[in-house]
């Protein structure tokens, strides 16, 4: 949560997170499938409650003046996101989320533009485009040369991904080939990428034509824009 408020401070105009449910099926925000990394306690995510992973203390680890943060659930971090901005949800485990994400995007105040779903699963995107049809969702895809110099996956694979899960576009990491990019919106889809910290870099995106860029330097990467 003190990231995200970060954010909003910083004038970002969306935010990231990973999002996985918990075993009495309530949806929290946690990167990892366990609270090993984070907390004194290692708790899976899926083989505990929302009770149990509330107990723990995930801000230590970072600095002392983070002490007694607690994993939030999705309802808390909705109730951070200003009237304009937005939220990119990333799912972390499979579709068996999507009836509960469905139901906490309607318990929320957010509009429909405001909530988009990425996921690197395309069963995932897939079934909350079938949910959810006026929401946006992104393929997630990390791009990189295989021993031939190659890229995978091939621009035919992304396209054909992009249509079978009725994606809105692709979010892929920054060093995916421009030509790559250019077609991908050429084919009337979206172009997103992660993660961007520096400026030559943002620059060389945007005039690219990319959609969004996500960053941990939102204030620098937007004033450099």
């Amino acid at each position: 949560m003190p990231a995200f408020e970060l954010a909003w401070k910083q004038g970002a105009d969306a935010i990231e997170g990973d999002f996985l449910l918990t075993k009495d099926n309530r949806i929290v925000c946690i990167h990892d499938g366990s609270t090993k990394r984070l907390a004194d306690r290692n708790l899976a995510v899926r083989g505990s409650t929302l009770k149990e992973l509330r107990e723990l203390d995930v801000g230590s680890w970072k600095h002392e003046k983070y002490k007694g943060t607690k994993i939030p659930t999705i309802a808390e971090v909705f109730a951070t996101i200003p009237d304009g901005k937005k939220i990119f949800v990333e799912v972390k485990c499979g579709k068996e989320i999507i009836p509960y994400l469905v139901k906490e995007i309607g318990k929320s105040k957010l509009k429909t533009e405001q909530v988009v779903l990425i996921c690197f699963k395309q069963e995932v995107v897939k079934a909350f485009k079938q949910a959810l049809p006026k929401n946006k969702a992104y393929w997630l895809s990390s791009f990189k040369k295989d021993k031939e110099g190659a890229w995978k996956p091939t621009l035919e694979t992304v396209l054909q991904t992009l249509k079978d899960t009725n994606s809105d576009g692709l979010d892929a990491n920054k060093n995916v080939p421009g030509e790559i990019a250019r077609k991908i919106m050429k084919e009337g889809y979206e172009w997103h990428a992660w993660t961007v910290n520096d400026v030559a870099t943002a620059k060389k995106l945007k005039a690219l034509g990319i959609h969004s860029i996500t960053t941990d330097r939102p204030e620098l990467i937007k004033s450099s824009l």
